[in-house]
C-alpha cells in the first residue's frame, strides 16, 4: 500500500495587480522571473511575495487609509501585496500623509532604496512609512482573486491576488533579482504570445479574467461586485494525459488544462 502524504501548509502570500488606461485598451504592470527562482522560473507574473511578520505589525493600523472591511488577516495580506510590489517593481501604492496625495514620481526617485533595504529585511513596512511619513492607500484596492498551491505540490501558497490604479507618473521597473524584464501590457497581448511569454495556469486565466474589462474603471467596478472564492486546482487523469482542473463555480471561463502547461 502506498502511504499518503500529508500536504505540505501553504504560505500566505499576495499579490497586486496594478492597471493603467493604455493607448491599446487596459494595461497590467508584470515581471519576468529570474530563471534561478525555484517557484515559477522564467514565468511572466504579476509583482507579489509571500507575506512576513511585519506585515501584520499593530503600527500599521494606524498608517493605513481604507482596508476597513477587512479583517486583521486580510490587511496583513494587503499590506504585503503594496510591500512586494514596491520590492518587485518600484510601485508604491501610498499617500503623503501631511498632504493626502499619492507619492509623485520625484518622491517615489528618491525612495528608491528603501526596495532593497526591505527586501534584506533591514527595515520593514510601518518603519518606512513612519520614518518618510507616508500611509498605506488600501482604499483604492479591490479583492480580485484567490488562489492555493494543489496539495500535491512541495512548496504551495496560499495567495490573495488584489487590483488597484497605479498612481500616476509610477512607470514601474523590474528589481533585476527576483525579475530580469518588466512590461506595461493589455492582457490580450500577454495571453496572445506564448511563444515570448510564459505564463503559468492561476495568471493565465487571471488575465482572461482582467481581460473583460476595458477600462481601469471597469476592472475596479467588476472586482468589487464580485466576490473571490478559494480555488485549489486539482490532477485528473484523461486519456490525452493529466489534467489540472479547478472548481467550476470560480467565475472563470476556463477550469482546466493540461498539466503540462504548468501550475
Amino acid at each position: 500500500m502506498t502511504e499518503q502524504k500529508t500536504p505540505v501548509a501553504p504560505r500566505p502570500a499576495a499579490t497586486l495587480l496594478m492597471i493603467r488606461d493604455g493607448a491599446d485598451g487596459l494595461e497590467v504592470f508584470m515581471v519576468k522571473r529570474h530563471h534561478m527562482i525555484d517557484f515559477t522560473p522564467g514565468a511572466l507574473v504579476f509583482p507579489g511575495g509571500r507575506v512576513s511578520d511585519g506585515d501584520s505589525h499593530a503600527a500599521l493600523e494606524n498608517l493605513t487609509d481604507g482596508g476597513n472591511e477587512w479583517d486583521a488577516e486580510m490587511r496583513a495580506f494587503a499590506a504585503a501585496a503594496i510591500r512586494e510590489t514596491f520590492e518587485e517593481s518600484g510601485i508604491l501604492l501610498a499617500r503623503e500623509a501631511d498632504s493626502g496625495n499619492f507619492v509623485s514620481a520625484e518622491r517615489l526617485l528618491a525612495l528608491e532604496p528603501y526596495r532593497g533595504a526591505l527586501d534584506r529585511h533591514e527595515i520593514d513596512l510601518a518603519n518606512l512609512l513612519k520614518k518618510e511619513n507616508l500611509r498605506l492607500a488600501c482604499e483604492g484596492m479591490e479583492r480580485f482573486a484567490h488562489w492555493i498551491t494543489p496539495e500535491s505540490l512541495p512548496k504551495r501558497f496560499d495567495t490573495q491576488f488584489f487590483l488597484a490604479a497605479t498612481p500616476y507618473g509610477h512607470a514601474g521597473s523590474h528589481d533585476g533579482r527576483e525579475s530580469v524584464d518588466s512590461v506595461w501590457i493589455t492582457p490580450d497581448a500577454a495571453l496572445a504570445d506564448r511563444t515570448k511569454w510564459n505564463i503559468i495556469f492561476p495568471t493565465k486565466l487571471n488575465l482572461m479574467m482582467l481581460a473583460e474589462s476595458k477600462t481601469v474603471a471597469d476592472a475596479l467596478a467588476a472586482a468589487r461586485a464580485r466576490t473571490p472564492v478559494a480555488v485549489t486546482p486539482w490532477l485528473e487523469q484523461s486519456p490525452e494525459g493529466p489534467l489540472l482542473k479547478i472548481r467550476e463555480d470560480a467565475g472563470y471561463a476556463q477550469t482546466w488544462t493540461y498539466a503540462r502547461d504548468g501550475m
